[in-house]
């Protein structure tokens, strides 16, 4: 496929008046002239074109877009295909003040890498709405994965590679598999992903609830409690340690799991964490729900936990820094689809909204409750996301020669989230029903306005893939610690022993 096309974005210049510029490290009264798809000029008094289309920002913030570092967009997964697709995902992604999204291609087992990366392209860059990139999920190993790996990150801008510890039988690899994709990963400079749950005791633990006649939602968090997703990420980050290269936690739900990341960061292990809107917003008591469908409704993996304070947590480990950015594994299904596991809830697909309302999400939750400032607010919502995958400063910041990826923020609007109302295919939001503070007034995507009071004016296709480059801000001191860590630097020369050998009889 000619994935070299750039689409005609269609670029106006933008001036954005009076508004609160916020950015991860400061914010500040300013204006924002956008032209041809970029910051030009941002400032007080600028001399801008009288034909220029003006936004009032009075009382707004004006922040750099969205980033979702974590989509499923028609995702194939278990049986069927997630319903938000590339066109009605990245609208939703919009109309809730997300301009940028990362998605995964998730290869079959034994499939090529370079196949699967081209297919998702096939599928993504006629319908996306904003700019996009792709992560690549390794779901088998062998000499010509390693290989392509390397095509991947040379000439397809991929720099970034998931591993499943979970879903045995299909996506999961072993200890000694997932090593040697994490030395793959440090020799092209690329941050290795992983969803960390115990696969082996997931499936026994399935097969466990199923014999004790446990078939309902409730069953799916029982058969793979938090202390599987927490012995995994300590796993994991233990095996990236050896390697001595970035590891970045795919979709934190536990207390169990952010603690042992907190406490590996404080040892000084390089790992990022990433919490899910779902995960803040929400929580597991759900599955217990008398309804099935909305029981049902609330199935993805690793589960939402039935500790209601668990989302507590995760808002305050996002204000201290311990985990770094909030994505939403954004992976949908209708009821129909849900209702492939009505007797076995090992058969019901993985997966809950959240693109269009993680924004709102982290501002309610962080910032409305005064444990984010705004600029925590924009740290974990994108700047952060765009450092770790090699991105920064052209998306996640606003300053001259940024992508001109923009929302106006009213932090004092209120909505309140609803499937009747919400932009996704899907017929159920997790979220039903909740009133946040905090809302996307207007958001700009690469210059055009694309959404503002509450219409979207999207051009379907006008996204385009970003290439990332490798190494970068996760890689900074890994070549200094490989030196000070040489275990020749520990080897003890001594003279050669000349005792006597004991030799085994045959």
């Amino acid at each position: 496929p000619n994935h070299t096309i750039t689409p005609d974005r269609n670029m106006g210049s933008v001036y954005i008046q009076g508004g609160i510029v916020v950015n991860d490290d400061r914010q500040w009264r300013a204006d924002v002239y956008c032209e041809g798809g970029k910051v030009k000029r941002v400032g007080t008094d600028l001399e801008v074109p009288a034909d220029v289309r003006r936004i009032d920002a009075t009382g707004k913030y004006v922040i750099p877009g969205g980033i979702d570092p974590h989509t499923h967009f028609q995702l194939p997964f278990m049986g069927t295909v997630s319903v938000d697709d590339f066109d009605i995902g990245s609208r939703a992604a919009i109309a809730g003040g997300t301009t940028f999204f990362i998605d995964f291609v998730i290869p079959a087992k034994g499939q090529s890498l370079l196949e699967a990366y081209d297919q998702w392209r096939g599928w993504a860059d006629p319908k996306v709405n904003c700019d996009f990139s792709l992560h690549v999920a390794v779901t088998w190993w062998s000499p010509q994965v390693s290989e392509e790996m390397g095509v991947l990150v040379r000439e397809r801008g991929v720099t970034s590679f998931k591993v499943f510890m979970a879903y045995k039988g299909a996506f999961m690899l072993g200890d000694e598999d997932m090593y040697h994709v994490f030395m793959r990963c440090k020799a092209l400079g690329a941050i290795a992903q992983v969803h960390a749950e115990n696969g082996d005791m997931v499936a026994e633990g399935q097969k466990k609830m199923l014999a004790m006649g446990i078939c309902g939602p409730e069953g799916h968090e029982m058969s793979r409690p938090e202390e599987l997703e927490a012995e995994a990420t300590n796993r994991a980050i233990t095996i990236a340690n050896r390697v001595n290269t970035p590891v970045y936690i795919v979709h934190v739900m536990s207390k169990g799991a952010a603690d042992v990341i907190c406490r590996h960061r404080k040892e000084g292990r390089r790992v990022f964490g990433e919490p899910i809107a779902a995960g803040l917003g929400t929580d597991g008591t759900h599955m217990w729900h008398h309804d099935w469908r909305h029981a049902a409704a609330y199935v993805m993996g690793p589960p939402l936990r039935p500790d209601p304070t668990t989302k507590t947590l995760l808002m305050d480990l996002l204000a201290s820094g311990d985990l770094s950015c909030v994505g939403t594994d954004n992976c949908t299904f209708c009821a129909d689809q849900k209702a492939m596991g009505k007797d076995d809830f090992s058969k019901i697909p993985n997966g809950v909204n959240g693109v269009e309302d993680r924004m709102s999400i982290v501002w309610h939750m962080g910032v409305a409750t005064g444990k984010l400032t705004p600029s925590d607010f924009v740290r974990v919502t994108s700047a952060n996301a765009a450092r770790i995958f090699n991105m920064y400063p052209r998306k996640g910041r606003i300053e001259a020669g940024t992508d001109a990826d923009i929302v106006l923020w009213d932090g004092e609007a209120k909505r309140t989230i609803s499937a009747q109302t919400h932009h996704h295919a899907v017929d159920f939001n997790i979220f039903e029903g909740m009133e946040v503070t905090g809302v996307a007034t207007t958001t700009i995507v690469a210059g055009r306005v694309v959404w503002e009071e509450n219409k979207l004016n999207t051009t379907k296709g006008s996204g385009i893939f970003v290439p990332r480059t490798p190494f970068g801000f996760p890689f900074e001191g890994i070549d200094i610690r490989d030196k000070v860590r040489d275990e020749r630097l520990r080897k003890v020369e001594r003279e050669p022993y000349t005792g006597p050998v004991f030799v085994p009889k045959k």
